[in-house]
């Protein structure tokens, strides 16, 4: 039970800094790549880089916490964001866009990184507390990321006293708290194997949303067939509605969130807000993403992750509908912005914990950190997908079309869910309608 709390304290530590540097960049990366390039439409470059790179990167790192656990997976992970920032101060100093790109790209191992740690979290304690596990080390990034946005001012003040272009300057606090979260993370316990939390159902028996786990033997000891490898496991994923389901959830969380997010303060620049309110907007908003997660894991918990994500719905159409008000309004109001992020940050949380407790518990045990990783590439590649285009939007029919491009995205995801939601735990019921969605395969390998 004391390694238990200790692993758990550690991974909640690692995730508060991580979150702290990730935050302390976020609201001038776009301002930068603006400022590098002379165009507004690339100023989405900086966070598709560091998306990008969090996407190409989560997959492996999952891979590499299967094969050595996952203290390994996140000293590298953390470490290489914490070169990543170094690699960034580096091509602000020298305006070299594509260096610039690639110390972002390094810096989004540290995001994947964060993420993976709620699984971490997830493999150290019993599947009915999965949503609790996960959603108090998202939880720990509240308080780094809340501070983060805080620093970007004297961050600037920071670089400017170093001779430094006064933007970079939030960097020096990104590799500061990147390598802290780099040495915590080495000292997790060597114990921690994903996957390493025990069954609770055999495969004759549904678990919340409609899952079933792995096969007990008749000698009262579980088979453990191989980790599957990609191919099969997004084909599992892809013949049942609720894996799915989950999968989307998570990437279209992310793909709304980014496309709002990262053109924010490339909007309220335009609208002459000053830095420090952009970086109050900022951190407003990652506030939400964080703060109310213990709330939404309990929830995943008690009611089921359907019912997590439902509200998730109707917090996403709320946002949406105030960032359209704003648009059309004649000028920018920090208030209505402000609340509109809060909004945004809180559904994108409950699309994430939601997603992620959905799709761990409604795999078997040796398919889930493949799709764990696969899903958590996937969010980030789409995010970045997001960014690529959103200067391009943002310019070519400015902060209302930004919006359009995430209600797009929500009917995407509300399409997906018309075959899942029959199969999944609401409130009252006892199972799903059917079993036949979430039967395991005879073999789970190649």
């Amino acid at each position: 039970m004391k390694t238990r709390t200790r692993a758990q304290a550690k991974l909640i530590a690692a995730q508060l800094l991580s979150g702290a540097g990730i935050a302390s960049g976020y609201a001038v990366g776009g301002l930068l790549a603006e400022e590098i390039t002379g165009k507004t439409s690339m100023a989405g470059i900086a966070q598709m880089s560091v998306i990008l790179g969090a996407g190409l990167i989560a997959y492996p790192l999952a891979v590499l916490a299967g094969k050595a656990g996952r203290r390994t997976a996140l000293t590298l992970g953390f470490g290489i964001g914490t070169l990543g920032a170094t690699v960034v101060l580096l091509g602000v100093a020298l305006q070299l866009l594509p260096l610039f790109m690639l110390g972002m790209m390094m810096c989004g191992s540290s995001t994947a990184s964060g993420l993976q740690a709620r699984y971490a979290a997830v493999d150290l304690v019993d599947p009915s507390a999965a949503g609790r596990a996960m959603s108090l080390v998202v939880w720990a990034t509240t308080i780094g990321s809340v501070l983060g946005p805080s620093f970007t001012a004297p961050g600037a003040r920071l670089g400017a006293a170093l001779g430094m272009n006064e933007l970079a300057g939030p960097y020096l606090i990104s590799m500061t708290a990147f390598g802290l979260a780099t040495l915590v993370a080495s000292t997790l316990t060597r114990k921690i194997k994903p996957g390493a939390a025990p069954a609770t159902t055999d495969s004759g028996s549904m678990g919340n949303d409609g899952i079933a786990e792995v096969t007990a033997e008749s000698d009262g000891t579980t088979a453990e067939p191989p980790t599957m490898k990609l191919g099969p496991a997004l084909r599992f994923a892809a013949a049942r509605p609720v894996p799915l389901f989950a999968m989307i959830t998570i990437i279209a969380g992310q793909m709304m969130m980014t496309n709002v997010m990262v053109m924010t303060p490339v909007h309220m620049d335009h609208q002459a807000f000053s830095l420090g309110a952009i970086g109050i907007v900022v951190s407003v908003h990652i506030a939400g993403m964080y703060a109310l997660s213990p709330v939404f894991g309990w929830m995943a918990d008690r009611f089921g992750p359907g019912t997590v994500i439902a509200g998730g719905v109707i917090v996403f159409a709320t946002a949406i509908i105030l960032g359209v008000v704003d648009a059309a309004a004649e000028a920018s109001s920090m208030v209505l912005l402000s609340t509109a992020l809060i909004f945004l940050g809180v559904g994108w949380s409950m699309f994430l914990i939601g997603g992620s407790a959905l799709l761990t518990a409604s795999v078997p045990r040796h398919a889930k950190v493949t799709l764990q990783g696969a899903s958590d590439s996937a969010m980030n590649l789409g995010g970045a997908l997001m960014a690529a285009m959103a200067g391009t939007v943002l310019e070519a029919g400015g902060f209302l079309w930004i919006n359009m491009m995430a209600t797009i995205v929500l009917l995407v995801a509300l399409g997906f869910s018309i075959k899942a939601v029959p199969l999944m735990r609401w409130p009252g019921r006892k199972g799903p309608a059917s079993p036949a969605d979430s039967t395991p395969e005879a073999s789970y390998a190649d």
